[in-house]
């Protein structure tokens, strides 16, 4: 997880744990009691606080998917609850998305005229309503603004039949959750968009020598052995339709391995009996999900330095094994190696450094999906080949 979002998580626990109390003492004091012993749970104060939390935990999943109508409803019929309001409203900059009870008939345009106030100073307000509907409670309403990564993105606005320091206080550090949670909204799209904007710069390095000379290698065979040209024709067609697909950011193990068979058995076209490649897969990793192309370029890196680069018989070898919550691949070669410090400043992404063929690119993505300690780790020498370890784990969130 990014330092970003790390630091957002401890802000929605805090601002959680601030309502939580808040609303606790609240309702303890609507029982009649000041806190001391009970049964069950503990305090009444600590009941509350922890039906604060289930009742915020329901209300989180809505919101992460945006401010839109369909979410503002889904959130505000679980948040109304939280405040012991007569009324509870979530809307954007232009309308409301959700209007939890009743008045919304007379209160809505109202209350869109005060939101305009909010959004335009960016600080929240306590406003009698002036609602001159005799059996209207809506006398007073908390507009307090929820924002993101672009400023105000909209308000939270909570009806009450009086004036009350503590629905303001609650209000606002609902206000407070809900905004942290619209930001680690944008925080998984920024995300998103990172992988793909990487994805497509990968896919830009897959070399055009390669494609060159995969086809050059098969217009070799056309005339001495059709049938192997037409293998090799099927088997590039499916690796450039499986390297440039436009759908998902994920994909299994098994597919990714297929992509590696038929690079290598184009590479082999090209090289012949130069080419020595070794094979050990656990069936039992196949079915497991892993970032889209962040595989393949390790071969790729293996095929330039065993034999690109060095002109001579490269061996490499490709195994996948089950490490119990993990599968650990490892793709090895005995070709010409790095200088170490090479591949740091190449892995830092030192400018006017050798792309590696997509290494950076494959380490910064295992990075962002599963976190730091899952970055490659490289095992080189000068003229000592190559060892690329990639752990993945089974099962991660977010990842299928």
């Amino acid at each position: 997880m990014s330092g970003m979002a790390l630091a957002a998580l401890c802000a929605a626990a805090a601002v959680l744990l601030a309502a939580g109390f808040a609303l606790g003492r609240l309702t303890a004091r609507r029982h009649g009691t000041g806190g001391g012993p009970g049964l069950g749970l503990g305090t009444p104060v600590e009941r509350a606080t922890f039906h604060t939390l289930h009742t915020a935990s329901l209300a989180a999943p809505p919101l992460r998917a945006g401010l839109t109508e369909d979410t503002a409803r889904k959130a505000a019929r679980r948040l109304r609850p939280l405040l012991g309001t007569e009324v509870f409203c979530l809307t954007d900059r232009e309308r409301v998305l959700a209007w939890d009870g009743p008045g919304a008939e007379h209160h809505e345009e109202w209350a869109m005229a005060r939101v305009a106030e909010v959004l335009e100073s960016g600080r929240g307000q306590s406003v009698r309503t002036g609602c001159e509907t005799p059996d209207c409670p809506l006398r007073w309403a908390v507009i307090a603004p929820l924002t993101g990564e672009e400023g105000v993105l909209g308000t939270l606005v909570a009806y009450g039949s009086r004036e009350s320091a503590v629905l303001l206080r609650a209000a606002t550090e609902v206000a407070r959750w809900v905004s942290v949670q619209l930001e680690l909204t944008e925080l998984d799209r920024s995300r998103t968009r990172l992988i793909e904007a990487e994805i497509r710069a990968l896919r830009a390095q897959i070399s055009p020598h390669f494609i060159f000379n995969s086809l050059a290698a098969i217009a070799s065979f056309v005339r001495t052995d059709p049938g192997r040209a037409r293998e090799l024709l099927l088997e590039f067609a499916d690796f450039t339709r499986y390297s440039f697909r436009r759908h998902g950011d994920f994909t299994q193990l098994a597919d990714e391995l297929r992509c590696i068979e038929q690079y290598l058995a184009l590479a082999g076209a090209r090289f012949g009996d130069r080419l020595k490649v070794t094979l050990q897969i656990a069936p039992e990793v196949l079915p497991v999900a892993l970032p889209f192309l962040c595989l393949q370029p390790l071969v790729e890196n293996a095929v330039k330095h065993g034999l690109e680069d060095s002109g001579q018989e490269c061996r490499i070898s490709i195994s996948a094994r089950d490490a119990g919550a993990e599968a650990v691949v490892v793709v090895e070669d005995d070709g010409v190696g790095m200088d170490p410090a090479e591949l740091r400043r190449i892995l830092a992404g030192e400018p006017g450094r050798s792309p590696g063929i997509g290494l950076c690119n494959v380490d910064d993505r295992l990075r962002q999906v599963y976190g730091d300690d899952y970055g490659l780790v490289i095992e080189t020498g000068v003229g000592a080949g190559m060892k690329i370890t990639a752990r993945i784990p089974k099962y991660h969130a977010g990842v299928h």
